[in-house]
């Protein structure tokens, strides 16, 4: 065999790319080295997202229909709902108004929900595979996004119809709604690393994110709270940017920037944190399972 067949053999054009993840001890692990082992299994996480979509049967006919009738039944539920409490105030403007709030809601809640059961989910993939556990919460907000991407189809017909602003301004939405995935991705975290240790928080969360919807202004305005409850309403990290997507998309105004700097700074502060707590424990979640 000549020399130049044995190279290409051994290790020329037939050789494999290798990607080695190693576990580190508790405690934060180099960081840099830890990012780019996750940046090299963004395709893993992708491919894990869309099966969690196919398990939830959106590769269907059937289930797109439902990924697009669902949100659409549950805001005109809503509507009804307070429409009825407020004897008829509600109107076209409303509708809207609820369902890209209960949109966005939802974005975030079905991350949380889903990111509490990632690593628990996970067992087997982390008794038998070494990689960042990152992956897993982060997947649960790939799918979240991409279930609350078809919801901005139905909303834009509802906008319209309702006669709403249109200009300039709704590009206001995109970083209003990058911010609410970052925060999603900071709490779907945090929901992860407590549900390792607390098992009894999946039955706690459908409660919590009730409660959760009833204080954020989605089923009213924020302008409607009385002053007696603008303390809970002000502790919710939701409020300033769901209030800064109301302006955008209701009233056509562009959002104010207090608003915007204090809905930034719950979304990277809870990201941070998330992300702190979830990848100093990830060595403890084998044992743990």
């Amino acid at each position: 065999m000549s020399a130049a067949a044995e190279e290409r053999i051994t290790g020329g054009e037939f050789a494999g790319e290798r990607h080695v993840y190693l576990p580190h001890p508790i405690g934060l692990p180099p960081m840099r080295r830890y990012f780019r082992a996750l940046w090299q299994r963004r395709q893993f996480a992708l491919e894990l997202a869309r099966t969690n979509l196919r398990a939830r049967h959106f590769n269907t006919a059937l289930g797109q229909l439902w990924l697009i009738v669902n949100p659409l039944l549950l805001a005109f539920i809503y509507f009804v709902l307070v429409d009825i409490v407020g004897r008829g105030q509600p109107g076209a403007a409303f509708l809207a108004h609820l369902m890209a709030g209960l949109f966005a809601f939802r974005l975030v809640s079905d991350a949380v929900t889903q990111g509490a059961r990632s690593v628990v989910g996970g067992g087997r993939l982390i008794l038998n595979t070494a990689f960042p556990r990152t992956v897993l919460p982060l997947t649960s907000v790939m799918t979240s996004f991409m279930v609350f991407l078809p919801t901005i189809l139905v909303y834009a017909v509802v906008h319209a119809i309702a006669g709403l602003p249109v200009g300039p301004h709704l590009l206001w939405v995109v970083p209003i709604v990058g911010l609410l995935t970052v925060f999603a991705t900071g709490a779907a975290m945090l929901a992860a690393t407590a549900q390792v240790y607390f098992r009894d928080l999946a039955s706690f969360l459908p409660y919590f994110v009730r409660i959760w919807l009833y204080v954020s202004p989605v089923l009213y305005y924020a302008s409607q709270v009385p002053d007696k409850f603008k303390p809970l309403l002000y502790a919710n990290p939701l409020y300033p940017l769901l209030t800064a997507l109301s302006h955008v998309v209701d009233q056509g105004q562009n959002p104010s920037a207090g608003l915007l700097v204090w809905g930034s700074a719950w979304a990277v502060g809870t990201l941070v944190v998330g992300a702190l707590v979830f990848i100093s424990r990830e060595r403890e979640f084998a044992v743990r399972l």
